[in-house]
């Protein structure tokens, strides 16, 4: 029997294997919601797009406790390595705002400063408007720098097995290759690359966009991945809260059949009742 180990980013050690996002919701209480069914323990965090710091305004942190989810910063919608740097520069230091006025409301040092400890990151340096295909010569100059800043980054980039192999060699903690384009819900569409990328690394792999339905999460889990990371699939469902449940189970079943092993295909039938000895 194959046994399993957690899911360990970074040195911090994760149950489930599903990370989902908080763009796109109705609201910050349906994403709340959709986190809970979904039980995943990650939840990444557009920095340009999400209000984490003005009090006088509703946050996400107001519904999802970072004392308890891990927050991961993200830089979508930049398309330069400065931009990113320049945005993750500016997450991590509302991660140490964040941590005071925890402590200012009495929560204890230690506690508080898990919650704003934001140097995991993940970084996505985009190419186009049109495809967000990832820019990879821009996302490994970015990826260099932050790990020489400190961060521990895991790193949205395309199918590539040579690049995923520079940005594992760079410092980065874990490699996001896409299933297929952002907000797509194509599914996997690249899966031999995939296992290039699974097979030659030695940091977790964690398929990132593409995913529209819970097969698809199967299917990417089966290859042998460590993780998925979806946020359209699961916001823009007819029932959000619905389709978090069943990602989770997705990505359950995928990895227990990973795990098992598949049958090998064959070409003609194969009885599952021995035709040896019939009267």
């Amino acid at each position: 029997m194959t046994t399993d180990s957690p899911l360990t980013i970074a040195g911090r050690v994760y149950s489930s294997r599903l990370i989902i996002g908080t763009g796109k919701y109705k609201s910050y209480a349906e994403n709340a919601a959709a986190l809970e069914a979904s039980g995943a323990e990650i939840v990444t965090v557009a920095v340009r797009r999400v209000n984490l710091s003005d009090p006088s305004k509703e946050r996400l942190t107001d519904h999802i406790d970072p004392k308890k989810v891990t927050f991961l910063p993200n830089t979508a919608g930049c398309f330069t390595a400065d931009e990113a740097l320049r945005t993750l520069r500016l997450a991590r230091e509302a991660g140490l705002r964040l941590a005071e006025a925890y402590m200012e409301r009495g929560v204890d040092e230690a506690t508080a400063a898990q919650a704003g400890d934001w140097k995991l990151v993940k970084l996505e340096v985009l190419a186009d408007q049109k495809t967000l295909y990832p820019d990879m010569e821009e996302t490994l100059r970015a990826a260099k720098v932050l790990v020489a800043e400190g961060f521990e980054v895991m790193v949205y980039c395309s199918d590539d097995p040579v690049y995923a192999r520079k940005l594992e060699e760079a410092g980065c903690v874990a490699i996001m290759p896409l299933g297929s384009l952002i907000g797509s819900g194509l599914g996997v569409q690249n899966p031999v690359n995939i296992r290039l990328i699974v097979e030659q690394s030695r940091v977790p792999v964690i398929v990132d966009a593409g995913v529209g339905t819970a097969s698809d999460a199967t299917v990417a889990m089966e290859l042998g991945v460590d993780g998925v990371l979806m946020n359209t699939a699961i916001a823009e469902a007819k029932d959000p809260i619905r389709m978090a449940r069943a990602m989770k189970h997705a990505v359950i079943a995928g990895r227990e059949a990973y795990l098992a092993g598949r049958m090998g295909k064959k070409r003609y039938a194969d009885p599952s009742s021995p035709l040896g000895g019939l009267i």
